[in-house]
């Protein structure tokens, strides 16, 4: 397999060019390999659909997602760290310009013949940084990519609570299918029940027979507790998602057992690797935490360059019995800070702001070949469930079959209960595992689309 190498200088846009005053660009050494395509070909229908979880078909888990992606807390409080992330920008930015801070008093004082004599003063003080080490250009860039960073964590909390509200839907829709089959496979093991009963009033078979038919029944019912239970945890969950309280789950209309479980039709197309740097939020975030680390390093070597700032200071003055101006003084100068010696104190900060982006690009790397992970065994598993069904449902056929004929065989006296019991358990273990691993592919293709970095819009 062919592989393309993304260096980080290219692929990650790791300090905006430009960058004033004499400090150098600092580009972490390494590569991002990448490669040319997906290993696993298995993966979702292309369909439609812009939208990826719109190839359900369920206007229901529409309305959820639509629901979670405009209340859901967790993006509430994202988009409220991107506005402080914002306005630290144009806090940054203003040091570039110069200020200005005004002080005002006012004294009054009694003689000895009663005379009160009142001094008023007022002024302003002035400073203007030249920024010739461009250290105030560069904590601007810092800031604006934390706030890059920020916006992107608001696209990643989008993309993870799609994922996690259409992965609640899947479970309670699976609760529900579970709970219709085990109402289908209790008057199953009911009617084999009465038939060994009539059979042991007749003296054709013994008490035992009905125990064993009789226990096979209760385990089956002790399953439903646990179901709902399911139910309810996943109900929940999806009202958290989406910023509601704890509600009575509504009643659904009654459907076939095999239409419960939401079936893929078809989506956005899975793209190649490399689109993965530019769709998934969470990379997008680690490479805007790297640049501002690369730029974090060119403030703190900032501070082996002189920094010029012009202050100033205008005062007026009035008192005395006229009340009248009496001066008024005004001041400008330059203060000029040359670092001379600092014990290699100024050094060893710029020795750490390069490691410490060293280690957000190796975070980088590590979070690439995660994604690239997470796609691969998403599509993966997408190819097994969907061998698994075609397989279960085979086995289901076979089962009913089965079950059918020593049913009637057992009637006859030419079988045994424990061959029947034995059918009737792999048949009704057989549905189960159907809906279970309809779910798991339903899960599948949200894990591939989450991890694939698809939109979450519209």
């Amino acid at each position: 397999m062919r592989r393309i190498v993304a260096r980080p200088a290219l692929a990650l846009c790791v300090v905006a060019a430009g960058c004033a005053g004499p400090a150098e660009q600092y580009r972490p050494a390494g590569e991002v390999p990448v490669p040319e395509a997906f290993v696993t070909e298995y993966r979702p229908d292309s369909g439609a659909n812009d939208i990826w979880w719109k190839g359900f078909d369920d206007p229901a888990l529409d309305a959820l997602v639509a629901r979670a992606l405009d209340n859901n807390l967790s993006i509430a409080a994202a988009r409220s760290r991107l506005r402080a992330a914002r306005a630290l920008v144009t806090a940054e930015r203003s040091d570039l310009a110069p200020s200005a801070d005004g002080t005002a008093d006012v004294q009054a004082s009694t003689t000895g013949r009663g005379d009160t004599d009142v001094n008023a003063g007022a002024g302003a003080d002035f400073l203007l940084d030249l920024d010739l080490s461009g250290r105030l250009s560069l904590e601007v860039e810092a800031a604006a990519a934390n706030a890059r960073a920020n916006r992107y964590l608001v696209a990643d909390q989008r993309r993870i609570v799609a994922a996690a509200v259409a992965s609640q839907y899947v479970e309670l829709r699976r609760t529900q299918a579970r709970l219709a089959l085990l109402q289908q496979s209790t008057e199953l093991q009911q009617r084999t029940l009465r038939i060994v009963e009539d059979r042991f009033s007749a003296g054709l078979s013994a008490n035992l027979d009905v125990r064993r038919a009789a226990a096979d029944l209760a385990q089956t019912r002790s399953q439903a507790g646990v179901l709902r239970l399911q139910r309810v945890q996943a109900a929940n969950a999806l009202t958290i998602l989406t910023g509601d309280v704890p509600a009575p789950i509504p009643e659904t209309p009654s459907q076939e057992i095999g239409s419960l479980i939401p079936r893929y039709g078809g989506g956005p197309p899975a793209g190649l690797p490399a689109d993965l740097l530019r769709r998934r939020p969470d990379l997008l975030v680690a490479e805007a935490r790297l640049a501002e680390a690369a730029v974090q390093v060119g403030i703190e070597r900032s501070d082996l360059y002189p920094r010029l700032v012009l202050p100033g200071t205008i005062g007026i003055a009035s008192g005395g019995a006229t009340g009248l101006l009496d001066s008024v003084v005004g001041s400008i100068g330059a203060a000029l800070d040359l670092p001379l010696f600092d014990g290699g104190r100024r050094r060893a900060e710029i020795a750490a702001a390069k490691a410490e982006a060293d280690a957000r690009f190796d975070e980088y790397r590590r979070s690439v070949l995660g994604v690239l992970s997470e796609v691969e065994t998403a599509m993966v598993a997408i190819q097994s469930y969907r061998q698994r069904i075609e397989a279960l449902e085979d086995a289901i056929r076979q089962s009913e079959e089965a079950y059918t004929q020593l049913n009637a065989l057992y009637r006859e006296g030419l079988s045994s209960l424990f061959d029947v019991l034995d059918a009737q358990r792999q048949l009704i273990t057989s549905r189960q595992s159907l809906i279970d691993s309809e779910a798991s592919l339903a899960n599948a293709v949200i894990d591939f689309y989450a991890a694939a970095g698809a939109p979450v819009e519209g």
